[in-house]
């Protein structure tokens, strides 16, 4: 169950491509296989959940449940082990545009999930639609050029600490209350979010 991951990353390989079978190819142990893996500066995938059967179908079942809601955050706790952010365009990228091993979802689907249902569930009713009064928080998207790059380990946090990041092309703009907070991937300055303390009423209510 561990895995190059590449890049881009791959994150529904096959048995095949499992560090064990690739060792044993080469006449090496698992474990002189990762090292070397990991001292050529790749990282090594690993996953836990959801992956007995060497696919993501039961992902993909539970991703299609009504109850299920489209979001994932450890708040910080494990940003040197996992990387979260890259989830919302791994939704659009892989799910709905790269997949090969099996069914995908159509575009809309996904956004849906990601805006409106999302920002409903979590009582947020001035955000997650384009119409009038609304939050015009916005994503201009270059969707064919839309690409994950692998995880790297950066040291940016107080006192040194290290964070797992992944960089992400396509994004042309991304607009919050109507301001250009960042284009073509990097910050414009602008930061016009504030603190929300619960739920949201809309605008009209």
């Amino acid at each position: 169950m561990m895995y190059r991951l590449g890049d881009p990353p791959n994150y529904e390989p096959d048995a095949e491509d499992s560090i064990a079978a690739l060792a044993k190819a080469a006449n090496v142990s698992p474990a002189e296989y990762a090292y070397d893996t990991m001292l050529a500066g790749e990282l090594i995938y690993m996953p836990f959940l959801g992956y007995a059967n060497g696919d993501l179908e039961a992902i993909r079942e539970m991703m299609t449940h009504d109850r299920a809601i489209f979001g994932l955050s450890d708040g910080g706790a494990h940003c040197g082990l996992v990387c979260d952010a890259s989830m919302p365009t791994f939704l659009l990228t892989y799910w709905v545009r790269d997949r090969e091993k099996g069914e995908r979802f159509p575009i809309e689907w996904i956004v849906e999930k990601q805006t409106r249902r999302t920002a409903e569930f979590y009582g947020m009713h001035d955000r997650g639609v384009i119409a009038p009064g609304m939050k015009a928080d916005l994503n201009v998207i270059d969707y064919e050029a839309l690409h994950i790059h692998g995880p790297k380990m950066v040291w940016d946090l107080p006192g040194n600490g290290n964070r797992l990041i992944q960089e992400i092309d396509g994004y042309r703009y991304t607009v919050k209350s109507g301001e250009v907070t960042y284009e073509e991937g990097q910050p414009t300055g602008a930061m016009p979010g504030s603190l929300v303390r619960g739920p949201q009423p809309a605008p009209n209510a």
